[in-house]
């Protein structure tokens, strides 16, 4: 259990760079970021300014070259790929543009998913995303696969999937990127409301404007770091 008084997430010094050919690419460099409990943080930036390198480096799909993460006052990447798995298992939930939902599994399914890779039994696993997919306007469709979704309902899933275990922090990237303006606020909305209701951190990389305008804190990713906005 976290203190407290501890960040959620701490990223320290964090620098990415990579090699094309004889050339060196720095993405990024000496990135500084603290995200509290229940806070809410949009990342902004140009295209191409590394926002989604970052965001991996923060949920520990990628690997820094330099500086360190600390989720729940863990460290991120000072073990090997299962214990990196184990800690994005029990702090974090991701939303991406595109849902990634398992195409032959049903919404109940797959948003049960995180709940069994923690062994929790497959009844009970079941019923509480069903419980949590009719919060989100998804009850009626339980049974249903990704295909026959449509893109909003997808993506509601994939909100959903993300909250099931009560995270302690949320990485999006670009959540609403793929949907039309209403389905965008209806799936922000749910983000928001289920972001208050567990007191779960939020990190969201977003290039809109009125997304990153209802967080706690916008932040600004330009010549490799963060910046307030």
């Amino acid at each position: 259990m976290t203190d407290s008084n501890e960040p959620v997430l701490l990223c320290r010094g964090v620098a990415r760079r990579f090699t094309e050919g004889h050339s060196v690419l720095e993405v990024l460099k000496d990135v500084e970021l603290r995200v509290e409990r229940a806070e809410r943080v949009a990342i902004i930036g140009a295209s191409g300014s590394g926002k989604t390198t970052l965001l991996q480096i923060l949920g520990g799909l990628d690997n820094p070259d330099d500086g360190e993460v600390f989720i729940g006052g863990e460290a991120m990447h000072g073990g090997n790929e299962s214990r990196r798995g184990e800690l994005r298992n029990r702090y974090i939930g991701f939303v991406y543009q595109f849902h990634h939902l398992l195409p032959e599994f049903t919404a109940a399914e797959n948003v049960a998913m995180p709940l069994l890779i923690r062994r929790v039994a497959k009844a009970t696993a079941l019923q509480e995303a069903s419980e949590l997919l009719g919060r989100v306007g998804l009850g009626e469709r339980l049974n249903h696969k990704p295909g026959e979704l449509s893109g909003g309902e997808r993506q509601r899933a994939a909100v959903a999937r993300a909250l099931i275990t009560k995270p302690q922090l949320v990485l999006a990237d670009e959540p609403t990127g793929n949907l039309d303006a209403g389905n965008g606020q209806h799936v922000l909305g749910l983000m928001l409301e289920l972001n208050e209701e567990f007191n779960t951190s939020l990190v969201i990389v977003t290039h809109d404007h009125s997304i990153a305008d209802r967080m706690d804190r916008v932040l600004v990713l330009e010549d490799k770091r963060l910046r307030d906005r």
